[in-house]
Order: structure tokens, then sequence, then C-alpha cells
């Protein structure tokens, strides 16, 4: 496979490919145009261009040839050396023509001029877009002829289907009076009655025989559960619960315990009270005297 064949599929990837000792190819990206002689519209390309400057070899050309052929890098530099001195024997005595890309000659002052191909578009996102003609509008002057409305024609009624009109009208507010006079006595009626009822209610006296006798409810306060609850700690083991409260008693306390919380643990309290004044109270005394991790719990048994 020829070395141009190489930098061709490199175009495609990268926008520089350099051959050592020769110079680089540098692609442009170009926005898609239209021709306006000819309609023609023009997809994205890459513009190739060519400087002579780019000649130090960063290994992208002669890697990709000695992945390609399976061979090492020293063989494909050779192989790379060898492509090289050959074009630059050919360009001092006539043009080089590089497959797919251009074509390379020197002018009057003994310097390298490039002429780029542009039949092949070496842009990926633009792959399998050619240039597309777009046909001709004529446009042709035609007058627009504006349209006649159409007259309505009226149709005058006949003169009974009038006077039924009239008469179906005065029959509809003779019912529509009628029915008003009536509704109104309904209502005059409705009134009184309701008057003579409200007389009869206001002057009557109710009298109730053998009343039932008065039930009495006494409640017990100290059967209402107590919901203010001052906490000494919780405990994994019922036994130092118990000795908790031992202990709290004995220093005059009424400790008692609670229960268990939601995460197992057994709550021992130093107290409890109905009132919510009554345990901020104790609280603040037992931090001063007792112990200051003392805290309050707010707990409505059900």
């Amino acid at each position: 496979m020829a070395i141009e064949d190489y930098i061709k599929d490199l175009l495609y990837r990268y926008d520089c490919v350099i051959i050592p000792n020769f110079g680089g190819f540098v692609t442009n990206r170009v926005s898609a145009k239209i021709h306006k002689d000819s309609n023609t519209f023009y997809p994205p390309t890459k513009q190739i261009g060519f400087n002579v400057n780019l000649i130090h070899n960063d290994g992208l050309l002669v890697n990709y040839i000695a992945s390609s052929e399976n061979i090492s890098f020293d063989q494909a530099t050779s192989k790379v050396k060898a492509t090289v001195s050959q074009w630059n024997k050919l360009i001092k005595t006539t043009s080089l023509h590089i497959k797919n890309i251009g074509s390379f000659s020197m002018n009057e002052k003994n310097q390298l001029v490039f002429n780029p191909l542009n039949k092949i578009n070496y842009l990926k996102s633009s792959f399998g877009l050619a240039p597309t003609e777009a046909s001709v509008v004529v446009r042709s002057d035609q007058k627009i002829i504006p349209l006649n409305p159409v007259k309505k024609t009226q149709r005058k009624a006949p003169v009974f289907i009038k006077y039924a009109a009239t008469a179906a009208v005065l029959l509809s507010l003779s019912y529509v009076g009628w029915t008003g006079y009536e509704n109104k006595q309904e209502q005059l009626n409705f009134a009184k009655d309701q008057k003579k009822l409200e007389e009869k209610i206001q002057t009557a006296t109710f009298i109730i025989e053998n009343p039932l006798a008065t039930i009495e409810l006494n409640v017990n306060k100290e059967e209402v559960p107590k919901s203010f609850h001052v906490i000494a700690g919780a405990f994994q083991f019922v036994e130092n619960a118990h000795k908790k409260v031992d202990q709290l008693n004995s220093k005059g306390f009424n400790a008692t315990i609670l229960g268990t919380n939601k995460w197992g643990l057994t709550q021992v309290a130093y107290a409890s009270f109905y009132k919510k004044s009554d345990a901020f109270k104790s609280l603040s005394d037992i931090r001063k005297v007792d112990s200051k991790d003392a805290w309050l719990l707010v707990k409505k048994f059900q």
C-alpha cells in the first residue's frame, strides 16, 4: 500500500498529517455554501493546505504504517524516507501528483506550490453528501381577478305568518302574566301560615313530666396518664433500668419506667407531670442538683 493511501486515511481522522522531512498537510473546515450563478448547494468540507515548515516527525504517519503493515517503527520510517526522497527528485524536474490529495510544482522563485484536489470531502460529518443543484423557480406575472360578491336575495315573509307570530307572542305574555299572579298569591298564603306558626311557637309552654334523674360523673385525675416526663436515661437491658429507678428513688425522686421506645430501649423517668410548666420547672431543678443530661419527653399515652 502506497504512502499516499495512508495519508488519505489519516486526513479523515486528523486535522494535520506530517510527512517527515517533506511537510505537513493541514485541513481547515469550510461551512456549507451556495453558488448563485449555478444555484448549486455545497456541503461543509475540509479544505486541505500544505505547510513546508512542518517537517518534524510526530510519529503519526510512521506508527500508522507500522501497525497497518505489521512492521517495526524503524522499517516504517525507512519506507517514508525512501518515498520522500523520490518526491524531492521528481519535483526538481516535473510536477508531483499525490493521488486523492493534490499536486506540487516549483515556481519561478524555486518555491514549492501546492494545488489541492477538491474532488474528495475529508469531513466525516459530510460523508455521502454531494453538491446539489436547485431548480430555478419561474415566477409568472398573472393578474389576479377579483371575485364579485354574491348579493343575497331577501325573501319577504307572507302576511299571514306575521299575524300568526304576533298572536303567539300575545298568548305567551298572557300565560306568563297569569302564572306570575298565581305564584304571588301562593307566596302571600304561605307567609300568613308561617306567621301563625311562629306565634304559636312563641306562646307555647313545654312541660316534661317525670324527668330523668341527673347523672354525676366523677373523673379521677390519677387515672388520666401524664404526658410530660423528665427522662433520666434509656437502657438496653431492663435490669439496668430497674437499678436506675432504685438509685433515683433512694435520692428522693419518684422515678418510674415508662416502657420501651422505638429503638427497643427501656426509658426511665425522674418524674411525670400533667402540666408542661411543672415539667419544665422540675427539669431545671434536676439539671442543677443531679444530672445535666436530663431531658423532657412529651408522650401521650392512649
